[in-house]
């Protein structure tokens, strides 16, 4: 897409901006009012959505430690910068990275130098994306149907021993964490024993609180080690693939790039499809009836799974890209360096693209708006077909072996989980036998 190029009703999303005056800020050039600042903790998430959408298509925002942003919340507005030329990833763009003005120890900056494909742009993403797309494939997704059954079968069986004395058990913990933590760390040949650590240590990176770097340097350690045995010890994992792509192709990513890639991997292998599952429990046992349309075969699971990622998006506000110069986008200017969030759980629910009852769950809906929950355009996320394969075995074989499962305690009064990215609860309280 080219500046000016026009969509629906011709709506110029993105026109050439004029330079700013000298003394111009960034948030006042990104929208009028003050900015909404973004904390951890997503109660009332729906609320604040709906307060940034109607602030506008792109709505300026403060970070943690009083960082400057914008928040892209319509549906079109963001499908657009996920694919445009002149957004970029790359943190060589990010003004405030340079200049000395974020904070130290900023629990933010993580995200933006890591390294890997969701830090690169253009040519040096399709070297680093290259590798996964080739081991990472359709057909090796599929062969892990019957691993993934196996497990989800295995978990159930131990829901009952994992109750509390008052009946309850915490699904997230027991069923929805687990079951993708396994698959994506035996996918990755990583050992059983550091999976709780790992998870421990993306839940802090996830979480954008103080803490985020040291866990970002530890987990960074233990991959490195990783990394080095499957080297030393190739085996029939997705780690040994890379490797032994990166020596058939001659074009090796970087020690660095190769554990940045494991990190992405499994960040968005298990925190993506732990949030989905979970969301897709609450909402089911919310609204009973939705989950009567699917037992009636008037809806599938995979139109459950499809439906929560729009209307419960498991991940809200996205870092970062960056306009690589002064760009309109959506009728604001956005000044060259910001940054900018892709809010997939405002955007899930726009109006605009879902119709007056965008914040009803319904699965049975045929939106004319396919979501972006995974993405869109060159960043798109590989693990989709992986975290629906997942969700999919897993909400079916739950509610089959368990039909009167219910929520413990109201949604409403479920804690949210501590981020603004992870967009879901910290514990799921659930009654097995109703």
């Amino acid at each position: 897409m080219t500046d000016g190029q026009t969509i629906s009703g011709n709506a110029r999303l993105f026109a050439p901006a004029p330079l700013p005056p000298p003394d111009a800020t960034c948030p006042a050039r990104s929208g009028g009012g003050a900015p909404h600042p973004l904390t951890p903790g997503g109660a009332g998430r729906a609320a604040a959505d709906a307060l940034l959408r109607a602030a506008g298509a792109v709505v300026p925002v403060l970070l943690p430690g009083e960082v400057p942003a914008v928040a892209v919340t319509r549906y079109e507005v963001l499908r657009e910068v996920l694919a445009h030329p002149e957004v970029a990833k790359d943190a060589c763009h990010f003004a405030s990275l340079h200049d000395g003005s974020l904070p130290p120890g900023w629990p933010l900056t993580t995200f933006a130098t890591v390294d890997g494909m969701i830090t690169a742009d253009g040519a040096d993403h399709r070297r680093l994306r290259g590798p996964v797309t080739k081991v990472f494939t359709g057909r090796r997704v599929a062969a892990l149907r019957p691993r993934v059954v196996e497990l989800t079968a295995g978990l159930l069986d131990g829901l009952p021993g994992a109750a509390a004395a008052d009946g309850t058990v915490d699904l997230r913990r027991h069923f929805a964490y687990p079951l993708p933590m396994s698959v994506i760390c035996e996918l990755l040949g990583v050992d059983a024993a550091l999976r709780d650590r790992l998870h421990e240590l993306s839940n802090l990176i996830v979480s954008t609180a103080d803490g985020t770097q040291a866990a970002h340097r530890e987990i960074i350690a233990i991959l490195t080690r990783v990394a080095e045995a499957r080297r030393a010890d190739p085996g029939d994992d997705l780690t040994s693939a890379l490797l032994a792509v990166q020596e058939e192709d001659g074009d090796r990513l970087s020690a660095r790039e190769l554990v940045g890639t494991l990190l992405l991997m499994i960040i968005a292998g298990h925190e993506t499809t732990l949030n989905l599952i979970t969301n897709a429990v609450r909402a089911l046992c919310t609204d009973r009836g939705q989950l009567e349309l699917v037992r009636d075969g008037r809806a599938t699971w995979d139109d459950v799974v499809e439906e929560t990622l729009r209307y419960d998006s498991p991940v809200a506000h996205f870092p970062f890209r960056y306009p690589v110069r002064d760009l309109e986008i959506g009728g604001t200017v956005v000044p060259r360096g910001t940054p900018m969030l892709a809010s997939y759980s405002a955007a899930g629910r726009d109006p605009d693209a879902y119709g007056p009852d965008a914040d009803r769950f319904d699965v049975t809906r045929r939106p004319a708006a396919r979501h972006l929950s995974f993405g869109h355009g060159p960043h798109s996320c590989l693990g989709a077909p992986l975290a629906r394969l997942e969700a999919t075995v897993a909400l079916e074989a739950l509610f089959t072996r368990y039909p009167a499962l219910d929520l413990a305690v109201p949604d409403a009064e479920l804690p949210p989980h501590s981020s603004f990215v992870g967009n879901s609860t910290h514990v799921l309280p659930v009654r097995l036998t109703g």
